[in-house]
């Protein structure tokens, strides 16, 4: 039997009719399920190209059913990952404040309609199941660990009227312990308290990393004020309080340095979450005496937390969902559909989630890399594993993609941007060339999983570690040698790779081991900073040209940068994403004098501007579907002393992924050149 679980919204890529709040909305996601086992899985940003997307999630739920060969017909079940009722309160309120609406939208039929508009068939509305957001969290979790039984604890921001979960898993069988209400929202606590360190949605993890750089005791009596430990694993929290803050702490405007003080408030609030958290699970520790703990909700991602409850000895084994975020509730929301259908979950303990896209054959790839050749220069390695070590070890920098891509927000060895982990600059270097971040922030390390021990210091009972989720510590006289990877305080968070689970990445680990010694590499996401981790070929090679970047290897393919010609640009295929609108306007600078305005919008934060020239603003205006640069260029009387300022700006655009552009489909074989070392037009913007 195929069920179909999904999480997301209700508004189609280019489209906000039904904006409901996004934080319930966000990381939409599709995985198919047969008999109670994976088939595919995948988050909607990888294939829309929106960061957290909170849009319906056609893309990968087309996906999920070609990857089976399956029809939306085909599938038994298609379920949503909160209950009908949350979503119809939502809708109600909505429909509330939104004068424009006619008719009262019910969940149902917006999710049926949706389907047969997107897949151009009839949908029985019986077959749609809205289930538990946290009992989703909560089996997407126990499934995967491979425990018969085990306390299974749910926790994020909010959904269903709740923040939180404790069930006690036996087999299939879940059972509720005890809930917390959104009062009690240890994601909300977090989330409002780094509002004054310049932090909103979904930079929590960066305020995680802050954390080590401060003193916890500065702003712990501040922040005692805000909970309350209470007997049998209870508490409370006074939401209402946080803003006393305002005494205490200067509040750090987006752009502005961060002061010892910022640090030190990161530090408390990181103190606080993990002493609310321990000490709800040492209770339900002993009442339950279970000895097994799996985790999953999005406070679950906070690896910090997690390696304090792993080195804590409260559990013999401790497994975090490594989709612990609403992307995996798609994943549980299949599971309990599937369980409810005579189908329980039939995952056993799971060792990967290579569950995305695949990069295709020999064949492909070259084809998808050769139709960049005035861009690229590549070449077949007979020994892609060793030739990529040695480029590492020499100091290269690599975009690796291989195989099928993962599920979540890790890359674990498939889309990674890769380097030596010894030398401390590689952490600037990185961040100079691709990243954009804040500095202070740590790279994750990648080891061999059969020598991570001789370079953390793990506890006795902990196992393979194979989802990056535990801040772990880095051995005392590793951390200098390790320079790259260890943080400020001497952690670092973990990957072990095995042989078994992605041959491919261990022979690389392995091939760097037996040229340096050191069994480790840095591992971080491939992406920029304003797109999601590469999924396709082609994403991965634009990152790649508008990075600094050194290679890029796909497959057994290495491929270098070239100094592209102006003929090369001007045959790009243009297009624009479908979620970017364009704008130009008339209004008021003061009350004396208009101006004019040529800007990119988006479909997706309804804040974002980005200002472009009236002259490029009127030529893509023009485009409808997809033509060559070259044709947009000469089809509107430009000038040939206008094009390179306007090649300029497309490739700013490109670089912030607000256009698109792309090689023709067959492109006229270039005469090979050297690789580039002068700026392109889109590496300039970078």
């Amino acid at each position: 039997m195929l069920v179909l679980g999904f999480s997301g919204g209700f508004n189609l890529v280019h489209e906000n009719p039904y904006e409901v709040p996004r934080a319930f909305t966000h990381d939409g996601a599709s995985v198919l399920v047969e008999d109670g086992r994976v088939v595919a899985a995948i988050e909607e940003e990888r294939l829309n190209r929106i960061k957290h997307s909170s849009k319906f999630p056609t893309r990968s739920m087309r996906f999920c059913l070609e990857q089976r060969g399956a029809r939306i017909q085909d599938v038994e079940r298609i379920a949503f990952y909160a209950t009908e009722k949350y979503c119809n309160t939502l809708l109600s309120r909505l429909y509330m404040s939104r004068p424009e609406m006619k008719t009262l939208p019910d969940a149902r039929s917006l999710v049926r309609g949706l389907l047969e508009q997107e897949f151009q068939c009839d949908i029985d509305p019986d077959r749609i199941m809205f289930v538990r957001h946290h009992m989703a969290h909560a089996i997407s979790a126990h499934a995967m660990s491979g425990y018969d039984k085990s306390l299974v604890l749910a926790i994020d921001g909010y959904g269903d009227f709740l923040s939180g979960l404790v069930v006690r898993a036996s087999g299939s069988t879940l059972t509720e312990l005890e809930s917390y209400p959104q009062s009690k929202s240890l994601g909300v606590l977090y989330q409002d308290v780094i509002q004054f360190l310049g932090y909103g949605a979904f930079d929590e993890y960066k305020v995680m990393g802050l954390a080590p750089y401060g003193n916890a005791a500065t702003f712990r009596s501040v922040l005692k004020g805000f909970y309350e430990l209470r007997p049998n694993g209870g508490y409370e929290l006074f939401l209402d309080r946080i803003p006393t803050l305002l005494g205490h702490v200067e509040i750090r405007k987006k752009g502005m340095p961060f002061t010892q003080q910022h640090m030190d408030l990161a530090a408390s609030l990181q103190e606080v979450l993990e002493d609310i958290v321990l000490h709800i699970l040492r209770h339900q520790r002993e009442a339950t005496g279970e000895r097994n703990l799996c985790l999953a909700g999005g406070v679950a991602h906070n690896c910090t937390m997690n390696g304090k409850v792993l080195y804590s000895g409260l559990f013999d084994n401790v497994y975090v969902q490594p989709a612990a975020h609403d992307a995996g509730c798609a994943l549980g929301a299949a599971l309990l559909a599937s369980q409810e259908a005579g189908h329980p979950p039939r995952m056993g303990a799971q060792d990967h989630v290579y569950w995305g896209s695949d990069i295709g054959d020999d064949a492909a790839i070259a084809r998808e890399l050769e139709s960049w050749r005035g861009f690229l220069s590549v070449r077949k390695s007979a020994d892609v594993a060793r030739d990529t070590a040695a480029l590492m070890a020499k100091g290269g920098v690599v975009g690796w993609v291989q195989g099928r891509s993962e599920f979540g927000p890790r890359a674990l060895g498939n889309r990674s941007i890769l380097a030596d982990p010894r030398p401390a600059e590689n952490k600037d270097r990185i961040n100079q060339m691709v990243k954009k971040r804040e500095g202070y922030r740590p790279f994750a390390p990648s080891a061999l999983e059969e020598d991570a021990r001789n370079f953390f210091d793990l506890p006795e009972h902990a196992g393979a570690l194979p989802f990056m989720i535990f801040v772990v510590k880095v051995r005392e006289d590793k951390r200098a040698l390790l320079g790259a990877i260890t943080h400020v305080d001497g952690t670092a968070r973990l990957q072990t790779v095995s042989r078994e689970q992605n041959p491919r990445y261990w022979a690389l680990i392995n091939a760097f081991k037996e040229i340096t010694g050191v069994p480790v590499l840095l591992n971080t996401s491939f992406n920029n900073n304003v797109e999601p981790i590469v999924d396709s070929v082609q994403d991965a090679v634009v990152s790649f040209l508008t990075t600094k970047l050194n290679h890029l290897v796909v497959g057994d393919y290495i491929a270098e940068k070239v100094t592209p010609t102006t003929e090369d640009w001007l045959a790009l295929r243009v297009s624009l994403p479908s979620y970017v609108s364009l704008h130009h306007s008339k209004s008021f600078a003061d009350p004396e004098h208009m101006v004019v305005r040529s800007e990119i919008r988006t479909s997706y934060d309804a804040r974002f501007r980005f200002p472009l020239s009236d002259k490029l603003c009127a030529l893509l205006m023009t485009l409808d579907g997809e033509t060559s640069v070259g044709e947009l260029l000469r089809e509107h009387g430009v000038k040939a002393e206008q094009e390179p300022a306007l090649l300029e700006e497309l490739g700013e655009l490109w670089a912030q992924r607000l256009v698109r552009l792309s090689p023709t489909a067959t492109r006229r074989a270039a005469s090979p050149r050297p690789a580039a070392d002068s700026k392109s037009f889109a590496g300039s913007h970078t």
